[in-house]
């Protein structure tokens, strides 16, 4: 089902080469190339010719809206380390051998990406847009002084912060297999953004955070919420968990604008993680949030099994402009010829095994039943005071 689309709206797709021109090093999971490659096959299907459909570049951040997250020690010491320098406290600050190596220009190609996703909000807010979709974002787990798992800036935060700053009310979705721990620590005592995180559980996975205790603090409590999930966990399952919270959470919270954090780790090729979903999942996801939300940015975020990125991200772009049928499952010859042939959309997948299916369920149906007791009741829907919502 495609989500209608207001016939001829814009929708941004915020990109520029300068986004996937670096490298974390020949070895390492995370690909910024893979940011284009996913160009490539939009490009390949002509989608950038469809109404409404626009690139976007963008517009460079300054370092003032880096320090609206993080600390000036830690601003400091990326911009010494990216230039080369020797930085005593590099590996306080996270960085090392590993998952945050230190390379050249590193702090020029975190910040674009931060950059992207200010501008993406600001085709929201300054626009006109609806939805914007930036591929670039979605760096979830940097915190405030310190890189963490492959993420130096955090560019949802950021991007976040700048509209919350604005006086407008946020709902975060992070539908990444990683818990979106970095977002969620910017914001656990505040009741002006609700962050909801469906991730892979912390006893499997990194960053070890996330279980459905983790709630919120002080003003902030109930406004964070967390589903995890086991290994092996398919689309029926993580759909089921999904829509058991999700709706009825941004329904409650009812926010000016949706963020979404949309990583495609969780899918079933991915390298680093064990959850078993499908572009067709994936997308399910997204169209349930999309239908919940009159105003949403979409960012990018994790997603180690390359063609899959580009092929799911591509169907997203499409699925904001309405028109995800539309496109071939054979993928287009042009881009078959650089990286071989492939479909666009998954096979069905099979079906769980018994035992397996039975430890599955067991786990996300006592999950989601805490979740429901613990911090669904304290999420009560705020009475508008201010003008925010009918300005945009």
């Amino acid at each position: 089902m495609d989500i209608p689309n207001e016939v001829g709206k814009r929708v941004p797709f915020v990109y520029d080469k300068v986004l996937s021109s670096f490298s974390y090093g020949p070895d390492h999971p995370m690909k910024p190339a893979r940011l284009h490659r996913t160009f490539q096959l939009l490009e390949s299907y002509g989608v950038f010719g469809w109404q409404g459909a626009t690139i976007v570049p963008p517009v460079l951040c300054s370092e003032q809206d880096l320090l609206s997250f993080h600390t000036p020690a830690y601003v400091s010491a990326v911009q010494s380390l990216s230039q080369g320098n020797r930085v005593a406290e590099a590996q306080d600050f996270g960085f090392g051998p590993g998952d945050n190596p230190v390379f050249e220009g590193m702090y020029d190609a975190f910040r674009w990406q931060v950059s992207a996703s200010l501008t993406a909000v600001a085709q929201v807010i300054e626009g006109g847009a609806s939805r914007v979709f930036s591929i670039a974002g979605g760096l979830h787990h940097a915190m405030p002084a310190k890189a963490s798992g492959f993420c130096v800036f955090n560019d949802a935060a950021i991007a976040i912060r700048s509209l919350v700053d604005r006086g407008y009310r946020v709902a975060y979705v992070d539908i990444d297999a990683h818990h979106g721990d970095g977002v969620q620590q910017a914001f656990y005592d505040s009741d002006r953004a609700l962050t909801i995180s469906i991730h892979e559980g912390p006893e499997f996975l990194f960053p070890g955070t996330g279980d459905v205790d983790e709630v919120g603090v002080g003003p902030g409590k109930g406004y964070a919420l967390n589903i995890p999930l086991p290994p092996y966990t398919n689309d029926e399952v993580y759909l089921w968990a999904f829509t058991q919270v999700v709706p009825q959470a941004i329904e409650s919270f009812s926010p000016d604008i949706v963020v979404v954090q949309a990583g495609i780790d969780a899918h079933y090729r991915d390298p680093l993680t064990h959850l078993n979903v499908t572009t067709q999942g994936y997308l399910e996801t997204l169209r349930t949030i999309l239908a919940l939300s009159s105003k949403c940015v979409v960012l990018g975020g994790g997603g180690y099994y390359l063609p899959a990125v580009s092929k799911s991200w591509t169907l997203a772009y499409a699925t904001l402009l309405g028109r995800e049928t539309d496109l071939a499952d054979a993928l287009p010859a042009s881009y078959t010829e650089i990286y071989g042939t492939d479909r666009l959309r998954d096979p069905q997948a099979d079906p769980l095994e018994e035992d397996t299916s039975e430890y599955v369920w067991g786990y996300v149906r006592q999950k989601v039943k805490q979740l429901r007791a613990k911090a669904l009741p304290l999420l009560n829907k705020t009475p508008r005071t201010d003008e925010k919502a009918q300005e945009l």
